[in-house]
């Protein structure tokens, strides 16, 4: 279905040119409801543009203006923004339509991509932390909104699986490990036998150079030490599966580090025959002379010692994504600090003849009580499980005073939902590059904008068709007369335009502030208007309202990666 915004932009270009005026501006949805529904502040735009009265132009823009099927007559305020308010009938017409279309207005994009995300890439043989939530939940819903969107999307799980760390947990595991102790928690053992080796390197140049002969030995092919390291690599995957099914986060595939090991030496060649790559100092480097901020800045593919590092491991990513993979897109998720080191792989790609849309989706940070990176007492990185159990067992002794009349399998299942999609919103809610104070207050309130308050709005919605105890029929007409049905009505309407718009700027933020204003004009709506005792036609009406709510409710969340129960 055509979106109003869709429609009056048309309708805007169409009068700019028949007012022989350049094309300026955009309609947008109102900021003030009071001055109607959209707004275009094309006439400003062009004032600045020609140097002419704004009013002046704003008037010739309405002359030329043919809206008047779906909007009453135009008007001009301030400085000369146009405001135009929708007719009654023709948001009751475009709301009785979109309980027919299953993408609810939103439409497919009219150039598919096929698109890889790389997202989450947690460490194997360490911990994933509450760090990792914001890369995992936000690559999850895009991956989840460019596939509403008709995007071919390739979710990819790059795994650091390779890396000096593990001479040192090989040593660990030859001399320090604790069989009973991995069996019970692998991870934690592997972290132990680590840092023990690690502190013996330390105060041992002996057990340092055992630690780099043991690294040595893997990176040669030693069969006892290959054998250790995918141990470690399947106990690790084992682990990162539970937190991916708690947080119903799925990938396509997952490739590790090592998985690009025998490409390594190819790309070192291909660089440097091309002339992309010199040697330096023993070092083969890529530099980057024609680029004020990164002149000094190479990117060192080679070690002097002959040995490879991310960046080559990344450039040899980028070669897999677009000959492999065959994408066209490549969106890689991870935190703001490695901006630089993306940035020169990019620029690699591109010198090398790859046009792919490479983007490198940055993120902030989450914070503690002491608006510092949250951490434990001790100081360690708060492990997401923990975080995970927590939210989980914070919702259930919700649910059991909300509602202890739940079977307990029931109880269980909706604290899961409550939890985990309060987790994931209190995120996805943030603007991503904004460093957010992790809250467990806040982020499990049925009160302001948290994802418990938007569950309640649709099991709200849920508990009204069950006391109906009848099938919904959809009205074939929708009668639109108090202020808060027409509200709720255009607000439903504008789904179609917000979901698109997410991935301008990788903003879910945008959809869960659109969908949290949904929730607040279904409140108004449903305090000032009875659905199941009003009578015909009003009735039926409202009860098309109450379900394309739920509908686009439960489309919404699900496009964040978050579950609604039937009942609270």
């Amino acid at each position: 279905m055509e979106t109003f915004q869709a429609l009056l932009t048309q309708k805007l270009a169409e009068a700019l040119t028949a007012a022989d005026l350049p094309q300026a501006g955009a309609v947008t949805p109102a900021t003030d409801a009071r001055f109607g529904d959209y707004q275009t502040n094309a006439a400003l735009v062009l004032a600045k543009q020609l140097g002419q009265d704004p009013r002046a132009l704003a008037q010739k823009i309405v002359d030329h203006l043919a809206v008047s099927e779906w909007c009453d007559p135009p008007t001009i305020a301030g400085a000369g923004f146009i405001n135009l308010t929708l007719r009654t009938a023709t948001i009751a017409a475009q709301t009785a339509g979109l309980l027919r279309d299953e993408g609810l207005g939103v439409e497919k994009a009219a150039t598919p991509k096929r698109i890889v995300i790389d997202f989450g890439s947690p460490n194997v043989a360490k911990p994933m932390h509450v760090g990792h939530i914001r890369s995992t939940v936000l690559g999850d819903a895009l991956a989840r909104i460019a596939s509403f969107l008709g995007h071919d999307v390739i979710r990819d799980n790059h795994i650091g699986d390779w890396g000096t760390q593990f001479g040192m947990v090989i040593y660990g595991w030859k001399n320090l490990l604790d069989r009973a102790a991995l069996e019970r928690d692998p991870i934690a053992e592997l972290v132990r036998i680590y840092k023990g080796a690690n502190d013996r390197a330390t105060a041992d140049s002996a057990v340092r150079e055992a630690c780099r002969e043991e690294l040595v030995k893997l990176q040669a092919g030693d069969a006892e030490n290959f054998a250790i390291w995918t141990e470690c690599v399947a106990l690790s995957l084992r682990e990162f599966e539970v937190a991916y099914k708690i947080l119903d986060i799925h990938y396509d595939i997952q490739r590790g580090e090592s998985f690009y090991n025998d490409r390594l030496a190819g790309v070192v060649e291909r660089l440097l025959k091309s002339g992309l790559a010199e040697i330096s100092e023993g070092a083969v480097c890529v530099f980057f002379r024609d680029i004020p901020e990164l002149a000094d800045k190479p990117c060192i593919i080679r070690k002097s010692d002959g040995g490879y590092n991310y960046a080559t491991t990344d450039i040899a990513t980028v070669d897999y994504r677009i000959n492999d993979l065959k994408a066209d897109t490549v969106w890689i998720v991870t935190g703001a600090p490695q901006q630089l080191h993306f940035r020169q792989i990019f620029e690699i790609a591109w010198r090398e003849g790859y046009r792919a849309d490479f983007r490198h989706i940055t993120h902030g940070s989450i914070l503690g009580d002491d608006r510092k990176l949250m951490k434990t007492r001790s100081g360690e990185n708060v492990a997401l499980r923990d975080v995970l159990e927590e939210a989980i067992g914070r919702a259930r002794k919700i649910v059991d005073e909300k509602n202890p009349d739940l079977p307990e399998a029931e109880r269980q299942a909706v604290a899961k939902i409550i939890g985990i999609g309060a987790v994931k919103y209190a995120d996805l809610s943030q603007y991503r590059m904004t460093d957010y104070i992790f809250s467990w207050d806040r982020m499990l309130s049925f009160q302001g904008n948290t994802a418990p308050y938007l569950q309640n709005a649709y099991v709200r919605i849920r508990s009204i068709f069950r006391k109906a105890g009848e099938e919904f029929v959809p009205a074939k007409e929708l009668v639109l007369v108090a202020p808060e049905e027409r509200n709720l009505a255009t607000r439903l309407c504008q789904f179609g335009e917000i979901v698109p718009t997410v991935l301008n700027d990788f903003r879910p933020n945008v959809l869960a502030n659109y969908l949290f204003e949904l929730a607040n004009s279904f409140h108004a709506f449903y305090e000032a208007c009875p659905v199941l005792k009003s009578t015909e036609p009003a009735r039926s009406s409202r009860l098309a309202l109450c379900e394309l709510t739920a509908r686009i409710l439960h489309r919404g969340l699900d496009l964040l990666g978050i579950a609604v129960p039937e009942k609270m």
